[in-house]
């Protein structure tokens, strides 16, 4: 383990609460300079999520209505209001010593734009429009979600870029405390003729988060993290081409 390394390990399919436990146990480790700074890349089964500055007005649709359609709810005390997580979005959680939230949000930002790059997708940060318009864009559309969590200079929670992942769940809600956002995806801005599946995306990400840290990338197993859980692997998705 040196300095200029950090950690990236794939997780899979995880559900929320559980990558929250995973989260707790790397962050401890973290503190306690057992581990470099980390990165957890995974997915999640569907669930809307609501941070901290979330109001009940977001979910105007109730409850019921969310779980007859097969998605979970739950609070969590990263930053930020109410997003959707699903199969074929790419959710990256920074487990890192930060200096200050903002440049750590800075750079999560521009890592992704890089990675979008990649695509040759044309994205953006819009940090200076205020909190709510955190995350990466493209044009007025958003492609990427982003809220943390610090605690005692160590991050968790991080980002979620929309690949292959149906839109519709954020329709049903305030999606970021933004009543007309439209969101969008890579599946959505790339030709249909040219499809990227999450898995190669990932490894795009992986290596635009790592460069835009100054750091050397380390694929990692769960068994180095110390995380003994069940894990189940992500299948290569692929945006349907028509016939």
């Amino acid at each position: 383990m040196t300095r200029d390394e950090l950690w990236v390990c794939h997780l899979g399919t995880i559900p929320y609460l559980d990558a929250v436990v995973l989260q707790e146990r790397v962050r401890a480790q973290r503190q306690a300079d057992e581990l470099p700074d980390t990165l957890l890349l995974l997915e999640h089964p569907p669930v809307y999520t609501r941070g901290r500055r979330s109001g009940d007005a977001e979910l105007a649709l109730g409850e019921d209505f969310y779980r007859s359609r097969g998605i979970d709810l739950t609070d969590t005390d990263r930053g930020g209001r109410v997003t959707y997580h699903g199969p074929g979005q790419l959710v990256g959680y920074p487990i890192m010593r930060v200096a200050g939230i903002s440049s750590h949000l800075r750079t999560i930002e521009a890592s992704i734009v890089a990675a979008l790059a990649e695509e040759r997708i044309e994205a953006r940060s819009r940090a200076d429009e205020g909190p709510d318009y955190t995350g990466v864009w493209v044009q007025d559309r958003k492609i990427a979600s982003i809220g943390v969590h610090v605690s005692r200079e160590i991050s968790t929670h991080g980002f979620a870029v929309n690949v292959t992942n149906d839109l519709d769940p954020f329709s049903w809600v305030v999606a970021c405390g933004l009543p007309d956002v439209a969101m969008t995806s890579i599946a959505e801005e790339t030709a249909p003729d040219s499809p990227t599946g999450l898995a190669c995306f990932r490894r795009r990400m992986a290596h635009a988060f790592c460069q835009a840290h100054d750091r050397r990338q380390r694929l990692v197993s769960t068994r180095r993290l110390g995380i003994d859980a069940p894990l189940t692997p992500p299948p290569l998705r692929r945006v349907a081409v028509p016939a």
